[in-house]
């Protein structure tokens, strides 16, 4: 966990506008809600010369905030005289508290009230996302050793949230990506090994596919996936018999519809835990199967339906898992922010309910042009 909490701490570098892009029509206001046009309009002609302030906060506690700088390059790339707002913000990976104010920006209103609900958006998929992750992490280290966690949302969502997913889900932990986009804004590139369809293509031969894997790729580390027969035990000691010491882990990625056929084998084995999908049982026979044939180096990937919950459950009965692999449970958006104006001309002005919220955590954020 000490990487992470560097990343709590400010240590990550702001990116800068030329990380992102942005649809130019932002510009025209076609992603605004109308109402918000509307009053940048009604602003510019009766209240041109006042003032606000408006702040923006969110109502989790614990959350790993992340989409600051991406919200102010959206800000000096499409605000109206932009070098001219004041703009005040905490950085991606901070950790921050419910109602706590993590971006401020004051300036007339019709120079950028209309980025306000994008804002928002940006702020609550990306914060969801890096503390989803931060979660998952975090319950990887239960034992004390921290274990990698795969990010593997590319199929759950559409393909082009990837590169902004992929920053979240570095910025809370994880360090491992299924695509290259998902590496683009951070400076590494995706990794992987094999899907099912490559074994398909094998007919179901997993020291087939592992082989032609192997001589396609030779620099890379070998981790075959052993559930594509739904016998992980048997197919994972056939790969692990024909490549030894070259052989880094396997994946099981059992559907959660499967019992796997080592439980029919060993029926004495099954009791009072759900038998389908990659379960504590079958990981510990798989682990013992490998070392009792002196396998101890090969590592256990498990994927599949994991959950910050489920992989806690795991860790805490020592399931000899070394890697996680985790998808959809780590987009779950379900931290929502608002943006409130509530200072004008420097006095109070807010709607009831909300006030003005200073935050000496706050850094003033210097104008970057494109």
């Amino acid at each position: 966990m000490k990487e992470i909490e560097l990343k709590l701490k400010g240590k990550i570098k702001r990116l800068t506008n030329q990380t992102f892009k942005f649809d130019e029509r932002v510009g025209e206001g076609w992603f605004s809600a109308v109402y918000f046009l509307k009053t940048s309009e009604i602003a510019k002609r009766y209240r041109p010369n006042a003032k606000v302030t408006m702040q923006f906060f969110q109502k989790t506690d614990s959350a790993v905030l992340c989409g600051t700088d991406e919200a102010i390059a959206l800000i000096h790339t499409f605000a109206k005289k932009p070098e001219e707002l004041e703009i005040l913000s905490l950085r991606d990976g901070d950790k921050i508290s419910a109602f706590e104010t993590v971006l401020s920006i004051t300036g007339p209103y019709q120079n950028f009230g209309y980025l306000e609900g994008m804002i928002d958006g940006i702020l609550a998929r990306r914060t969801s996302v890096a503390s989803n992750v931060y979660n998952v992490v975090k319950a990887a280290s239960y034992s004390g050793v921290q274990k990698p966690v795969i990010f593997m949302g590319d199929r759950d969502d559409h393909f082009s949230q990837q590169a902004g997913d992929g920053y979240s889900a570095y910025i809370g932990g994880s360090t491992a990506q299924a695509t290259h986009a998902m590496n683009e804004w951070w400076g590494k590139e995706g990794m992987g090994t094999m899907p099912h369809a490559l074994i398909q293509l094998f007919q179901g031969d997993v020291v087939a596919a592992t082989k032609a894997y192997v001589e396609m790729y030779p620099e890379d580390e070998v981790m075959t996936l052993v559930d594509y027969n739904n016998d992980v035990i048997n197919d994972s000691l056939r790969v692990a018999r024909e490549f030894k010491e070259k052989l880094n882990a396997v994946r099981i990625d059992t559907s959660r519809t499967m019992v796997d056929q080592y439980f029919w084998r060993n029926p004495e084995t099954l009791g009072d835990f759900d038998p389908r999908g990659v379960n504590s049982k079958l990981i510990f026979a798989l682990r013992e199967a490998l070392d009792k044939e002196g396998f101890n180096h090969v590592k256990i990937v498990a994927s599949g339906g994991f959950t910050q919950e489920r992989i806690l459950e795991f860790e805490r009965q020592n399931v000899p898992v070394d890697m996680y692999g985790v998808g959809s449970s780590l987009l779950n958006i379900h931290i929502g922010f608002t943006g409130d104006n509530v200072l004008l001309n420097d006095e109070p002005e807010a709607k009831a309910g909300r006030r003005y919220r200073p935050n000496p955590r706050l850094e003033k954020v210097d104008y970057q042009p494109e």
